[in-house]
C-alpha cells in the first residue's frame, strides 16, 4: 500500500483493486502480432524479448527514453552506470532493432542527460538523419560545492529520410512581452496588446525553458524517478506526428506518451518492463477518458510559466480551468 500523503499531494497512487482492475488491461507478446492487437495498448514486457514480436513500418513517431547512463534502481529494475563505450554498445544493442519498426517517414526523439547525449548521437547518426538538439530547463536536482548544478537535458531529433512531418504552427509560444516595440503608427510590432498584458507568439527553437518537472501537487505526478512531463511530450507529437499517426515507446515508464497520444487523439503502443509502471500507464490512461486537459497547452498554443490567468481568461479551449488547480499547481505551468 502507498504511504499516506499530505492532503495537497495529488501524486498517483495503485491500490489494490486498481492492481486487479487494471492488470488484465496490460499485454504481453510471445508471438508475432498484427498491429491491430497492439494499437492502444502498453505491453508488459522487456524490450529485447518483445521488438521482433510486433509489425515492420508500423511507426510514424519514435519517443525514446531510456535510462540515462546513471547508476539508479526503476521500482524493482536497476541500472548499473557503465563506462562511456559500453553504454554506446549498449544503445547500440537495441536502436538497430528498432528500423525495421518505422515508417519510411518516420520521426524519432531520443531522451538523454549531458553524459549520456554524446553516445545516443553517435549511435543516432549509425541509422538515421540527426536534424537537431534540444535542450530542455529542468528545474529540480541537486546543488553542489564542486560542480555546476545539472539542470538540463537533452532530446536529440532524427528522421528515416528527408520526408518527414513537421508542424512547428503547432507547438507555438506565447510569451509576454517585456519591453514592446511600436510602429510609427503607435500600433503593436509583432506581438497582441490586451487588458491583462502584452503577448507575442513565437515559433518554436531548440531551447526550452517554459518546461515544469511533475511534482506533487499536479496531477500528472507519479513515483516513475525520471518521469517527462506531458507538456513536453505533447510538443513533440503535435511538432512531428499528425491525427491518427501511431506513436511508439520503447521505455514507457509511468506512461506519459501514451497518456499524450490518447490526449491528442493519436494511435499508440509503449513497451515498459516495471508491471508497477504499466500500472501507473493504465490507470493514466483510463484517467483520460474523463479530462483530455494538458498542463500549460491550452489547445492552440504553449503558455510560458506563470501565466494561468490569462491562460483563462483568454483561450478558447480552456485547459484547464484556472479554478480545477491549487494555488500551487496555478503557479507553476
Amino acid at each position: 500500500m502507498p504511504s499516506r500523503r499530505a492532503p495537497m499531494n495529488r501524486t498517483l497512487a495503485i491500490t489494490e483493486a486498481d492492481r486487479s482492475l487494471l492488470r488484465p488491461c496490460l499485454r504481453t507478446l510471445s508471438r508475432p502480432t498484427e498491429l491491430i492487437s497492439i494499437t492502444d495498448s502498453v505491453i508488459h514486457g522487456d524490450l529485447f524479448e518483445c521488438v521482433d514480436y510486433l509489425p515492420s513500418q508500423f511507426v510514424d513517431l519514435l519517443i525514446i527514453d531510456p535510462p540515462y547512463n546513471l547508476t539508479k534502481t526503476f521500482n524493482g529494475t536497476s541500472f548499473a552506470k557503465m563506462s562511456p563505450a559500453d553504454y554506446i554498445d549498449w544503445v547500440d544493442s537495441w536502436m538497430p532493432r528498432l528500423v525495421r519498426l518505422l515508417k519510411p517517414n518516420a520521426s524519432i526523439y531520443v531522451c538523454c542527460d549531458w553524459q549520456s547525449s554524446f553516445a545516443v548521437y553517435q549511435v543516432l547518426t549509425k541509422y538515421f538523419v540527426v536534424k537537431n538538439r534540444i535542450t530542455w530547463e529542468r528545474e529540480k536536482g541537486r546543488g553542489s560545492k564542486a560542480n555546476w548544478k545539472n539542470c538540463s537535458e537533452d532530446i536529440w531529433f532524427a528522421v528515416v529520410s528527408n520526408t518527414y512531418a513537421f508542424h512547428p504552427d503547432r507547438v507555438m509560444t506565447k510569451r509576454r512581452v517585456l519591453a514592446p516595440y511600436r510602429h510609427k503608427d503607435g500600433k503593436p510590432k509583432d506581438w497582441t496588446e490586451g487588458d491583462e498584458g502584452n503577448y507575442r507568439l513565437t515559433y518554436p527553437s531548440n531551447l526550452w525553458t517554459d518546461l515544469t518537472v511533475p511534482f506533487w501537487s499536479m496531477p500528472e505526478n507519479t513515483d516513475h524517478p525520471t518521469q517527462k512531463p506531458e507538456k513536453l511530450i505533447a510538443k513533440l507529437l503535435l511538432a512531428s506526428s499528425d491525427p491518427g499517426d501511431f506513436v511508439f515507446d520503447p521505455f514507457l515508464g509511468s506512461g506519459t506518451t501514451a497518456v499524450v497520444a490518447k490526449k491528442l487523439d493519436r494511435r499508440y503502443c509503449g513497451i515498459e518492463i516495471e508491471d508497477e509502471y504499466c500500472l501507473y500507464s493504465e490507470k493514466r490512461l483510463q484517467a483520460a477518458n474523463v479530462g483530455s486537459s494538458i498542463q500549460g497547452f491550452d489547445g492552440s498554443v504553449f503558455w510560458e510559466r506563470n501565466t494561468l490567468q490569462f491562460q483563462a481568461k483568454h483561450s478558447a479551449t480552456k485547459a484547464p480551468a484556472a479554478s480545477s488547480l491549487d494555488p500551487i499547481q496555478e503557479k507553476f505551468l
